[in-house]
């Protein structure tokens, strides 16, 4: 019988896992789906949970420059007149005269349909922004728009911001939410979606000083993935040309991830400038000067803007923590999820399913659950069910076996080493706390044992 060998990571694997274990599924899978659209699982609803609470903690907790907001998704159809959206938020859209199906023009290498071959047609602009209707009329007094993105709340909120915050610039307003396009094109699993969530900030300074605060968050932006265990080879910056600048945009950077498709991007950075402000100030009449008391001059302040979707770092963390080796005869799948970003922390596993024994468990398990997301996992051997674990990125797993009946202890393994310690069960908690925090695994609590080096 051949050896197996570790492959290189694909899309198709990736998907195909992602389902199995419950991380993402098709929209509407029993009807055949929804292109562009994904839903997340049980599994996968932690994971995003816990890369959404990591960038608020290390933009609005740890921060005293920042605020966070909420705003809705449906606004005054005004302000997208104002910020530029109606006339300007198009795409270049081609059609295939054999097969009909239509592509972003962007996109394409060759000027010939991808699906078939086929002739395109010239290229026609195509406004991806969702249209609907506000009240029981459908006219064109009560036309809304599904936001395309969260930014806009942002700024006509900011004099509401000033007032009741006392910020003073330079400080940021910082927002999580849903945001709608109707993308010409989908694909590459969750990277482009018609429905999406994103995280993002408005960073409010004075002009003169944009250049240094625009390098200073593309900086921080490119730390934060690495602190969450992204390998810097697979990060890289991209400085977009003047001629490709969007109409609103001084200077903007991408920070483009290696994903299995090739490097796309995962962050924009934008210097924004005045632009926004100004255009609000104009079209609503009214003022979106701020008055700095210390130089006791008035001003509208420039912007800058990193904008992050919620799904294109969650589709890079799972490509970068995914790793394949050889074990024994077969090949061990794991994610190496950072622990800040785990979706499961610790798992309990006991090594049988017999009433004493589970029941010292389950004990176990209610101890550990209000500090963890845990997992209690009691189905085949205890080699799968590691395994499996392994397929969940689950850093730590307790084992429940028949001497810790007599000795009140519990196996602690680590899933990137594999290796083993036993600790006394009072002293669980603390211990899995100190490990999750980055303590080495064997720097033993009083009691504790090496078991499995």
């Amino acid at each position: 019988m051949p050896e197996k060998k570790p492959g290189k990571l694909t899309m198709e694997k990736l998907v195909s896992l992602c389902q199995r274990r419950g991380f993402i599924f098709p929209s509407s899978d029993i009807y055949g789906g929804l292109s562009g659209c994904w839903d997340y699982g049980p599994v996968g609803i932690e994971l995003k949970r816990n890369v959404k609470e990591a960038w608020w903690r290390s933009i609005v907790q740890e921060r005293d420059d920042m605020v966070g907001m909420d705003t809705s998704i449906l606004m005054n159809s005004k302000v997208w007149e104002a910020s530029g959206h109606v006339t300007n938020f198009k795409d270049p859209l081609v059609e295939c005269k054999e097969c009909h199906l239509r592509w972003k023009a962007d996109d394409l290498k060759e000027n010939k349909c991808p699906s078939c071959g086929g002739a395109l047609t010239e290229e026609r602009m195509f406004n991806t922004m969702f249209k609907t209707f506000i009240g029981p009329v459908e006219e064109d007094a009560a036309v809304v728009y599904l936001r395309p993105e969260t930014a806009q709340g942002m700024f006509v909120n900011f004099q509401n911001v000033v007032s009741t915050s006392r910020k003073r610039i330079p400080f940021g307003i910082a927002q999580q939410g849903r945001s709608f396009r109707n993308e010409i094109t989908t694909g590459n699993f969750i990277f482009r979606s018609r429905e999406f969530e994103l995280m993002e900030f408005e960073y409010f300074i004075k002009p003169g000083t944009d250049a240094k605060w625009f390098d200073y968050w593309v900086e921080e932006r490119l730390n934060w993935y690495l602190k969450l265990g992204i390998k810097k080879e697979n990060l890289k910056p991209y400085e977009h040309p003047k001629e490709k600048l969007a109409h609103y945009a001084r200077s903007c950077t991408d920070i483009t991830y290696n994903y299995p498709h090739g490097w796309s991007e995962l962050e924009g950075i934008a210097n924004r400038t005045d632009f926004d402000l100004k255009q609000h100030a104009a079209a609503s009449g009214k003022s979106m000067e701020y008055f700095d008391d210390e130089n006791k001059e008035h001003y509208i302040p420039y912007i800058v803007e990193p904008s992050l979707g919620v799904d294109r770092a969650i589709l890079a963390f799972l490509c970068d923590a995914y790793e394949e080796e050889p074990d024994k005869d077969e090949i061990r799948v794991v994610f190496r999820f950072h622990p800040d970003i785990a979706p499961i922390k610790v798992a309990v596993l006991p090594l049988s399913r017999k009433e004493n024994l589970a029941a010292f468990a389950k004990d176990v398990y209610k101890t550990l659950r209000p500090c963890f997301t845990t997992h209690y996992d009691d189905t085949q051997s205890i080699g799968r069910r590691y395994r499996r674990q392994d397929e969940l990125g689950t850093p730590y797993c307790v084992t429940i076996d028949f001497q810790s009946l007599e000795d009140n202890m519990a196996t602690i393994r680590e899933r990137d080493s594999m290796k083993q310690i036993r600790v006394p069960v009072a002293a669980l908690k603390d211990t899995l706390l100190a490990k999750l925090a980055g303590e080495d695994l064997f720097v033993l609590p009083e009691g504790g044992q090496i078991w499995k080096e």
